[in-house]
């Protein structure tokens, strides 16, 4: 591809791109296609020769585009978001020109020197103390595993790298049944075990850990033998938004010398709201906090936002300097390498410049109060038809609900089929999840362009759906 036939195909791509988000309502939510249709459809072998431009296009369009569910779309109201806003897409597109391996200081003293100034820019958005400084991680998992091994060495004095866990005490690690699954995964990967990740009973409306149950926990481990070393809070689950009491779980942190992490994945973007900050009231005596720019705030996915008290800590855990990847003659510089999993790094601090600049946090917060208070409209409203009972009230844009009508045996059964009957309707696209052994239906307001129309869609369609939805 020469430089006329890429500046034609970029150029058709940005158009296609601008088309496609222009459509979106026309198509449905999520892919209508069959497992094993798109498979079927790509030669098991690879090319020989090189194909046109023109030929591959047109495959991506009538091969692919089939294929996808679209997250963009105002009416996804699944799982949690992973926002683009149109601005993320341009920075994104520059970004991809310049094809940066970010790594170092040295390989791109811009996008170091930027990312420092942006997340600083999130902590104040956010009201987070000074004292915490910031790293762009690809995902949330990414951070919480960082955050884990750093638990680990801080416990094990940092001779876990060095020498392994066999022979040292069993390292613990305490948290919720209601934290996200790559708390599971950080166990596996450090080593730790998953006997070792120990869950911690919750109660209440927002299903909290139990302070007491926590604190009895650590003591017997440790008259066990066994070595607590750190805490996982949750603010704002991936379920029902779980959301622990992040002060109290502080104070038993301090109290035990254990490292506290809290998981804001999706919930941290609303806290840019002031009025949302009593959801993770005391996080600034946290050791590390993450969220996700990329779900609720609009920046193209991936783009994590890891906040840590002791960025010491995490370097001692995690930083390897062989003589290639020295910087010499510059003291006091950044190589946020040393600060993540993956020793490459792309340039994603330009879309959070970018996002933060065109939309100013006035319009941000516009944007997560409106998808709050439609939540909650919608969560009133469906609680007031016959048959439908709210499980779990609004955490912010989340919440549960069951269709419960008289005369049926097996309500998990007709509420999984109304779920697949909606998703199979393409209108609107939602997720299940279990509440109390209970399988509920979640709603979740949170797509970029999504408008109040299309949350009062959502109840004509829920409404629709569970009118011809039997077992």
């Amino acid at each position: 591809m020469d430089n006329a036939q890429f500046r034609h195909w970029a150029v058709k791509a940005a158009e296609w791109g601008d088309d496609y988000r222009k459509s979106l309502r026309d198509l449905p939510v999520r892919a209508q296609t069959a497992p094993g249709d798109i498979a079927a459809q790509v030669p098991v072998s690879p090319p020989d020769t090189a194909e046109s431009m023109e030929t591959i296009f047109q495959d991506f369009e009538q091969v692919i585009l089939p294929g996808m569910t679209h997250w963009q779309h105002p009416r996804f109201f699944a799982y949690f978001p992973a926002n683009a806003a149109p601005v993320s897409i341009v920075a994104e597109h520059l970004v991809n020109a310049l094809a940066a391996q970010c790594m170092l200081w040295q390989t791109s003293p811009a996008a170091t020197e930027l990312e420092t100034r942006v997340l600083d820019w999130l902590r104040q958005a956010l009201g987070l103390a000074e004292g915490f400084s910031g790293v762009i991680q690809d995902s949330a998992s990414s951070a919480t595993l960082a955050a884990v091994m750093t638990m680990r060495e801080r416990a094990l004095d940092w001779r876990g790298n060095a020498e392994g866990l066999s022979g040292s005490p069993a390292v613990r690690i305490y948290a919720s049944d209601q934290v996200h699954t790559s708390i599971d995964r950080a166990i596996w990967v450090t080593g730790i075990g998953q006997a070792n990740l120990i869950r911690i009973p919750t109660d209440g409306d927002l299903r909290s850990m139990r302070i007491d149950a926590l604190e009895r926990q650590i003591e017997a481990d440790r008259q066990a033998g066994h070595l607590p070393a750190g805490i996982i809070a949750s603010v704002g689950g991936t379920s029902v938004g779980a959301t622990d009491d992040v002060a109290a779980i502080c104070a038993v942190g301090r109290k035990h010398d254990l490292y506290v992490h809290v998981d804001a994945a999706w919930a941290g973007s609303a806290m840019i709201c002031p009025e949302f900050h009593h959801y993770w009231q005391g996080v600034d005596e946290a050791d590390s906090i993450v969220f996700n720019p990329h779900k609720w705030l609009g920046a193209q996915f991936d783009c994590s936002a890891h906040f840590i008290r002791d960025p010491n800590s995490l370097v001692k855990t995690l930083a390897i300097q062989p003589e290639y990847l020295k910087t010499h003659g510059r003291d006091g510089i950044i190589n946020y390498s040393e600060w993540s999993v993956p020793l490459g790094r792309r340039f994603r601090a330009l879309k959070i410049w970018f996002l933060i600049r065109a939309h100013g946090l006035e319009g941000l917060r516009t944007m997560i109060r409106n998808h709050v208070r439609w939540s909650e409209k919608l969560a009133e409203r469906l609680g007031k038809e016959p048959n439908f009972r709210i499980v779990t009230q609004p955490m912010l844009s989340l919440f549960s609900f069951r269709y419960e009508p008289d005369g049926v045996d097996d309500l998990d059964a007709l509420n999984l089929n109304l779920v697949n009957a909606i998703n199979d309707d393409g209108r609107i696209y939602l997720t299940q999840t279990r509440i109390d052994g209970q399988l509920v239906i979640r709603f979740q307001a949170g797509q970029f362009d999504c408008t109040e129309e299309d949350v009062e869609a959502a109840f004509d369609v829920i409404c629709e759906m569970a009118g011809k939805t039997a077992i």
